[in-house]
This record gives structure tokens, sequence and C-alpha cells, in this order.
């Protein structure tokens, strides 16, 4: 994109500091690659590092998925990524900041706050969404206020490493098992257990509270995942719904990021009329929480729901969460359902930018 004769100059922000620092790298690496170097002068920057000092949180495995390795290391090397701080040098300073900041830090409101006060219009969603869609917990009750079909769940908070046991096992009972133990602020699937009998609660709590002290028990809903991304400001549109069929049953981090763990069937095997509903409800959560420019909704497609919540088809949808900055590594779901609907990964990019320029600042 050229301006006054000028290309457009625009900065990655990728790394940071969460558990998902590897996975976004690799994310910033696909984009650094795809953006249009005849529209655009780009930069790579590490929202981990201020005035060349880096910080790098422990990851949530030593055994990396071979693309996120990949991705972490030939961004690191090839695109010598420059500081955050030097968004603050005029010299430097992009017209427009592409966020590929996975966790907190990055899509919880954080960095949107920041690259506000600067005065440079950022893609995806305003600091309110990014923060709602980033607490899992939140982000329920707001779209459940709107009548969007949720998983019932408990949330809680905990203090240290203690919370109420014995009321945290009789609301996970009343669920019935199985459940969803995960922490409230977290994304990838990291921190997640699927927990078959009550004996296993505990220390599925313990392992969610090393990622935050929010803790989300939710019922598990069988059925076939969906997710759907929605491109768009005021006038957001649906992608094709894409079918995740992880090869172990499960869909958790490994799956989510190791080339052939997972088949994604787009358009997914479903009803036409259930593909609608699903499209229908990702863009009335992305309107749910505020969001722009980008959303990605995960969804489960129960053939036999709750007769609150029937499809003329039968069974019923429950939306599970709502990503503001869905991931842009070779195994993710965003690029995969532009690409159905005939938008390259390039486009995508364009499209983001110029959504992000539309809205200016928020």
């Amino acid at each position: 994109m050229v301006r006054g004769g000028k290309k457009l100059k625009v900065a990655v922000l990728m790394g940071g500091l969460s558990s998902e620092r590897d996975v976004s790298l690799s994310s910033g690496k696909q984009i650094l690659d795809a953006l249009d170097s005849s529209k655009y002068e780009v930069i790579g920057i590490d929202a981990g590092a201020i005035s060349a000092r880096i910080q790098v949180p422990v990851s949530e495995s030593q055994k990396h998925p071979e693309t996120v390795m990949s991705g972490k290391d030939l961004a690191t090397g090839a695109y010598k990524l420059l500081p955050l701080d030097c968004l603050l040098n005029s010299q430097i300073r992009p017209d427009v900041a592409v966020v590929a900041l996975h966790g907190r830090y990055g899509e919880d409101g954080t960095i949107q706050g920041m690259l506000e006060l600067l005065d440079i219009p950022y893609t995806g969603s305003g600091v309110l969404a990014s923060a709602l869609a980033m607490d899992k917990a939140m982000a329920k009750k707001v779209m459940a206020a709107d009548g969007i079909p949720v998983p019932r769940s408990i949330d809680f908070v905990c203090t240290g490493s203690d919370w109420d046991r014995d009321w945290v096992a009789s609301r996970a009972a009343e669920l019935g098992y199985p459940v969803i133990v995960k922490p409230s602020r977290q994304g990838s699937t990291i921190g997640m257990t699927k927990v078959t009998e009550p004996e296993c609660l505990d220390e599925a709590v313990e392992r969610a509270l090393k990622y935050d002290n929010r803790i989300l028990v939710e019922e598990f809903v069988e059925g076939t995942e969906l997710t759907v991304a929605v491109l768009g400001n005021d006038s957001p549109i649906a992608l094709p719904v894409v079918e995740i069929v992880p090869a172990k049953g499960f869909y958790d981090y490994e799956a989510k990021y190791t080339p052939g763990a997972t088949e994604e069937i787009v358009p997914a095997r479903i009803p036409d009329a259930v593909a609608r509903e699903a499209q229908r409800l990702a863009t009335t959560a992305h309107a749910s929480l505020g969001c722009s420019g980008v959303s990605r909704t995960d969804i489960i497609y129960a053939p036999q729901g709750r007769t609150n919540n029937l499809l003329p088809s039968g069974g019923a949808l429950y939306v599970l969460e709502v990503n503001t900055v869905p991931g842009m590594t070779p195994t993710s779901l965003l690029p995969r359902a532009a690409e159905a609907a005939g938008i390259s990964f390039s486009r995508l990019l364009d499209m983001l930018i110029e959504f992000a320029l539309e809205d200016g600042r928020r």
C-alpha cells in the first residue's frame, strides 16, 4: 500500500512475554514473509525486548511442535527483530502495527492500550474487546447475556495456591464429568485438562494455576469441533466453517501445532443450516464482545444438544471462546478459512491492515 509515493511503514509485533511466545514468533515470521515488499516497508519488533534486554518466560513444554520451533528460529535469526521501545523513535515509528502477539500482554488489551497512547493504528480489536475475549469466564457471561449459547461452567479465583476445594468439587459434580479445566486468561489450549473423574480435579486446577489465578471449569460437550473466522469492523462477514478433527481425539497444544496431528476440513461436514447458524453465532459473538478487524470463534456442534438450544435440523451449537488474535502459523485455522474463501494469505494481511486504518484510533 503506497501513500503519497511512499510505502506504508508496517511494524509486525511478535514474541512478547507470554507462555505463547514461540507460537507468536512463528506467526510473526509467516506475516513478515507474506507482506508485499512493493507495498510495505516492514520491520519486525519483539514485544518482549526493551533496549536489547529480553525476558523469556517458561514455555508450556520443552518439546515444541516443529512448525512453532522453526518459526521461532527463523524470526529471531533472519529478521533481526527490534526492541519494543523503538516505537518511540520518530525515524522508525510505523504507520500501522500488525499485532501477532498471543496470550497475556499481547491479546489482552495491554499492547493495544500502549499503541493507542502512541496514536499508532493497529490490527484487530481494541482494548475492551481484547481484554474481554482473553478472559474466557467474563466473555462467556457477556455472550450469555446476549443470548449466545455457551456451555455451563463455574469460575473462581485462587488465593496463592488455595481455593475452596469442596465448593469446586460440588459444582463440578453438578456439571457432570467429564469437565474441562483451564486458566481463564490463557490461549492455545495451554494449561487445559480434560478431567474424567473427581479424583483428578485438584491436579487439573493446580496445572491451570501455573498460568492464571482465575480458573474456569466447564462442562465437556461431546460433538464436532468447529471454528469460524470473522473479518471486518462495522459490517463483519464470516468465512467458511472449518471442522477440526484431532487424530487423538482431543485438541490440545500438540494437536494444534504439530503438522498432521489434526485434520482441518473446509467446508465442514455439517448440514448447510448448521453452517449458516455457526456463521451467525460467530458474527454475533464478534459484535457482542465489540471485536473489530478479525476474530475466530470456536464452536461445538452437539448432535444431541439441550432442548433449549435445538437447531431445526437437530442438535445444538455452543460457543466456546472468541480469539481476537488468531494464529498465523503454518497450521493455523484463519489462513485456511481465508484460502477456502478465495483470499490469499497476502491479501488477508492487506485486509487486516485496511481494517486497522479504517478503524484508526478507537
